[in-house]
């Protein structure tokens, strides 16, 4: 097929955090782009992801920011009152906002959006199915994402519902069971519990957060507790019933919680149903991920994939360098690897977890490790009363002295993760963190300031 009869130079399917960038990027290079997305353009991320569940996030916050005003003197003439519909229809309001912005862009670099579900009819065939209309192109990007996972083995599994439907509840659930332990359960787990709703965390395995440290683990599962979130760990759902008060969820071991909804948070699974990728050629995992390369190459020279649909490392930063990554290689001449090492993330728990870098654990299977680590409560609460405590830890090669993890728990880890990520990701060493003169008073001047290792 000579270029003279594409249709196109590359033809992205999904309009995700990934996609909009590759396309972007590609179009700034002269490529001819289009972009199919059969939902909303921004994707997972600012559709229903990141961005509304930080907005939650926010609003979930205030219960304890008006609870701790008092300490430092302020008395609220009237008790506070939360209107759950009235902050669903600004998120609402804030994502539309979002949403025109990225169709703005992708517009104003040249991009052709398409409203439709795409598929695949070969290599270079692009198959519309809102109207049978056919494209082809020289080169393919599938950015399609993942969508929550609900085990279907469980009998009343159709009565959960999934992060998506969590946003745009017409009604606050006044009890919540939600079963999982990943990002998304202990997030929404804390801003259910801090608008005011009694919630149920259901874990199946030994602890929450399965890859984190195992600090952070700890604490933020005590920190929940002590909030008045149930955390059960080791316990497994059996089945949900439906009754005439709300559901009724049947456990494991043969207890039964009563709630008005349940949420399944245990996982997601790459968007690859029915996108016709074996007729292209393009091969697929176990998990139902495609297969690429350092380069986001599928098995089909000519298509490629980044984002959550390879299942490599499922964020959204990520994405978007796979993306640019993509662009620059395949139109800018100047090939490029996305880097996946030393990645900064956050869980925006309350309270909140920034992390980069290697776990105690993981470090130690490399080598000898020395570990610093330090609990306090943040100053806002000498004050307030509040009795939560902040958790910062730093993971040590102890050969080298770089600094191989850092861990934080509390308010604002996330900024402070990606301040540390610079430095992690530049190997820098404990003495070169000692010798940072310490910003005080602030929780994070303890990351230079930590100078005994822990012997625990």
């Amino acid at each position: 097929m000579s270029a003279a009869i594409f249709d196109y130079d590359l033809f992205v399917i999904g309009a995700g955090s990934g996609g909009v960038r590759a396309a972007r990027i590609a179009a700034e290079y002269g490529a001819k782009v289009a972009v199919a997305e059969e939902f909303r353009v921004g994707g997972t991320c600012v559709i229903r992801g990141c961005v509304p569940k930080k907005l939650l996030v926010y609003a979930s916050r205030f219960a304890d920011d008006f609870a701790d005003a008092a300490g430092y003197g302020w008395t609220l003439p009237v008790t506070p009152s939360f209107d759950w519909k009235m902050l669903i229809a600004n998120k609402d309001k804030e994502i539309a906002r979002l949403e025109g912005a990225y169709g703005k862009t992708l517009g104003g670099a040249g991009v052709e959006i398409i409203r439709s579900r795409a598929v695949l009819d070969g290599a270079h065939s692009i198959r519309l199915t809102a109207d049978n209309r056919k494209f082809t192109a020289r080169n393919i990007l599938i950015a399609t994402g993942a969508r929550p996972f609900v085990d279907q083995s469980v009998p009343g599994c159709e009565h959960a519902i999934t992060s998506n439907e969590a946003l745009h509840l017409t009604q606050q659930p006044k009890r919540i069971v939600i079963v999982g332990g990943g990002y998304i359960a202990v997030e929404f787990a804390g801003i259910f519990h801090g608008l005011g709703s009694k919630v149920t965390l259901l874990y199946r395995g030994e602890e929450i957060l399965r890859g984190f440290d195992d600090d952070v683990r700890a604490a933020l599962h005590k920190e929940y507790a002590a909030k008045g979130i149930d955390v059960r760990v080791k316990s497994e759902i059996a089945r949900v019933d439906k009754t005439a008060g709300g559901l009724t969820v049947r456990l494991a071991d043969g207890g039964t919680i009563e709630a008005d909804q349940v949420m399944a948070a245990t996982g997601r699974v790459p968007n690859t149903d029915g996108l016709g990728l074996g007729n292209a050629g393009v091969a697929l995992d176990k998990h139902g991920a495609v297969i690429v390369d350092a380069y986001s190459m599928t098995t089909e020279p000519h298509i490629h994939a980044v984002g959550d649909v390879t299942n490599r490392l499922n964020l959204t930063p990520i994405a978007i360098r796979e993306g640019h990554a993509y662009a620059d290689t395949v139109f800018g001449g100047k090939p490029t690897a996305a880097d996946h090492h030393d990645v900064p993330t956050a869980v925006f728990s309350t309270p909140e977890i920034g992390t980069v870098g290697l776990t105690e654990a993981e470090a130690r299977k490399r080598g000898a490790v020395d570990i610093y680590k330090s609990t306090f409560r943040p100053m806002k609460a000498a004050l307030s009363g509040r009795t939560e405590k902040m958790l910062m830890k730093l993971v040590v090669d102890a050969a080298t002295q770089r600094v191989l993890g850092v861990h934080i728990l509390g308010p604002d880890a996330g900024e402070m993760a990606q301040v540390a990520g610079i430095a992690v990701k530049l190997g820098a060493t404990k003495a070169q963190f000692d010798a940072t003169v310490a910003v005080h008073p602030t929780a994070a001047e303890e990351l230079v300031t930590m100078r005994n290792k822990w012997e625990g």
